[in-house]
């Protein structure tokens, strides 16, 4: 009895040992434990080229409704200046260091992020590129999402030309910062443009009003001084100078005589526009734009085909349209 009873208790530990050493399989059709499959949310995170802007509050509402609807964490980080390049590269690198599962990236130097980009590829984090190009290997990174910034530019001449009627006129372009693609792509768009109508003359197109509307209004005086009543019209590239440049001209009894087109609304914008003292406001849909950066790049992390490029459209508001629906919508965007 006594070897009876040994020899069972050994064979019972040796198949215990067995069935140990071999997990069961997984049933068909179940997913892997980690996968975007089983429901855990993903983290993806979202870098504007800064945050104070209504333009990134509403390209924020578009990130959060689509985190929302894919399953998906979003963190919404930008650089608490649109000039600091190296604050920017230092929130890139730290949601790199935290293991995110995705970033989508406005980089507000065309150069400046090259670098970080390419080593989140290195790591194996997808990036999706929106808002303002980069000068990287499109290989490095999943996709680009944006406004197609040089049409939207080839319409502002348009809209100023038309303002400006047959008797043309003097006209400003005022640039915004240097290393920014998405404003550099609208100010080049502008000038070849503009350069289809004859009665029309830049008079300057190689001033930067810097990323406040502060300094656009310094730089808008600046002009203003130089060229006196010379300046027919004015193009901005955003909505930092255009608030600028608007206040500029309201203090000098312009508004409505100098035909400013602007780039992004904005409250006092809209309103101005409305009274007469904006004649046009090329519009982006900023919701659209933060909406698709997150499912492109959420697509991407789930082996699913994107497209290489992504474009979110262009319209042009004026006194005359702006009720129409889509007009009206995007001259007045949700925000966060």
């Amino acid at each position: 009895m006594r070897v009876s009873s040994l020899v069972t208790v050994t064979l019972g530990f040796v198949l215990c040992c067995v069935v140990g050493c071999h997990p069961p399989k997984e049933e068909s059709g179940q997913p892997k434990a980690g996968t975007p499959a089983t429901g855990d949310l993903l983290h993806i995170a979202v870098i504007p080229k800064g945050e104070n802007h209504i333009f990134w509050q509403s390209v924020r509402v578009g990130a959060e409704q689509a985190g929302k609807e894919v399953g998906a964490r979003i963190t919404f980080k930008g650089p608490t200046k649109e000039s600091d390049r190296s604050e920017q590269i230092d929130v890139f690198q730290g949601f790199l260091n935290a293991q995110v599962d995705g970033i989508c990236l406005s980089p507000l130097d065309a150069d400046a992020l090259v670098r970080p980009v390419e080593e989140a590829k290195r790591a194996g984090v997808p990036v999706v590129i929106f808002d303002s190009g980069l000068n990287a290997d499109p290989e490095d990174y999943v996709a680009f999402v944006a406004t197609d910034n040089f049409r939207g530019g080839q319409l502002a001449a348009d809209a100023m030309a038309q303002s400006l009627g047959d008797e043309g006129g003097n006209v400003i372009c005022l640039r915004y910062h240097q290393g920014s693609d998405s404003t550099h792509r609208r100010e080049e768009g502008f000038l070849d443009g503009i350069a289809k109508y004859p009665n029309i003359e830049v008079i300057s197109s190689d001033q930067y009003s810097g990323t406040t509307t502060e300094s656009a209004v310094n730089k808008a005086q600046a002009l203003f001084n130089r060229f006196g009543d010379d300046v027919d019209g004015v193009f901005t590239a955003c909505e930092p100078n255009a608030e600028g440049v608007l206040r500029a001209i309201r203090d000098r009894g312009l508004a409505g005589k100098v035909k400013l087109v602007a780039f992004d609304s904005s409250d006092s914008l809209r309103e101005a526009m409305s009274t007469g003292h904006v004649a046009a406001i090329i519009l982006q849909d900023p919701v659209r734009i933060g909406y698709l950066a997150v499912k492109t790049v959420v697509s991407a992390i789930r082996g699913e085909p994107v497209e290489k490029m992504v474009d979110t459209g262009i319209f042009v508001a004026t006194r005359e349209n702006q009720e129409d629906e889509t007009i009206a919508r995007l001259l007045n965007p949700p925000q966060s």
